[in-house]
């Protein structure tokens, strides 16, 4: 395995900036930091992180091309990604108030319980994002040089969905600082409700 350096740090500047922009990903890891708890935020991000694999894999194997080449492929992509953030948005806009003291522990145990349900939620909004597939589309046959061996394009990616996981790991424990917390536990429900028209907007760019 032959890593350039250069590539390599072109690459992870690339991504920085893509990672740290707000998308439906940002946005999803916010809201079940502040609803639910630090624990199914950390699943979630481990699910995006994962999702960004997925990514990659058709990347490599160069199904992304012809999923961009395929204007019908490309559509029903499209159409399930902005009805799955609709779907996500509109739960988000039934939010309903909070008690103040909300009982965290609680929480923390249903959770627990539950953990796939939180990194599937994380895998399939980052699985789903068609502006991930264009933006590895482009990071494959643009940024990585055509004779990168499969080793080091396997490394590239690893290193993505790991630098992915660990920027929203790292918002999700910002989603604990106790500020934060009180403020949600007092308007949380506003909070979500703006979530979800953040989600509903960015389905509606999708398709536009």
């Amino acid at each position: 395995m032959n890593i350039d350096f250069n590539v390599w740090a072109s690459i992870a500047l690339m991504h920085f900036v893509a990672v740290v922009s707000p998308g439906p990903d940002f946005a999803i890891v916010l809201r079940q930091g502040l609803q639910k708890g630090l624990r199914a935020a950390l699943w979630t991000s481990l699910g995006i992180g994962t999702g960004i694999l997925l990514h990659v894999s058709y990347s490599i194997l160069g199904i992304s091309l012809i999923i961009k080449t395929t204007p019908w492929l490309y559509n029903a992509l499209l159409y399930i990604a902005a009805a799955y953030f609709i779907w996500i948005g509109i739960n988000a806009l039934r939010s309903k108030s909070q008690a103040q003291n909300q009982d965290d522990s609680a929480d923390t145990t249903q959770t627990r319980g539950l953990w796939y349900k939180a990194f599937s939620l994380g895998f399939i909004v980052n699985g789903l994002n068609p502006k991930a597939t264009l933006f590895f589309l482009a990071l494959f046959t643009a940024a990585i040089p055509a004779e990168t061996s499969l080793n080091t394009q396997i490394f590239y990616g690893v290193y993505l969905a790991c630098a992915t996981a660990v920027w929203f790991c790292f918002l999700s424990f910002v989603t604990t600082i106790s500020k934060i917390r009180t403020a949600y536990q007092l308007h949380g429900h506003w909070f979500d409700r703006l979530m979800g028209i953040v989600l509903i907007g960015m389905a509606i760019f999708l398709l536009l």
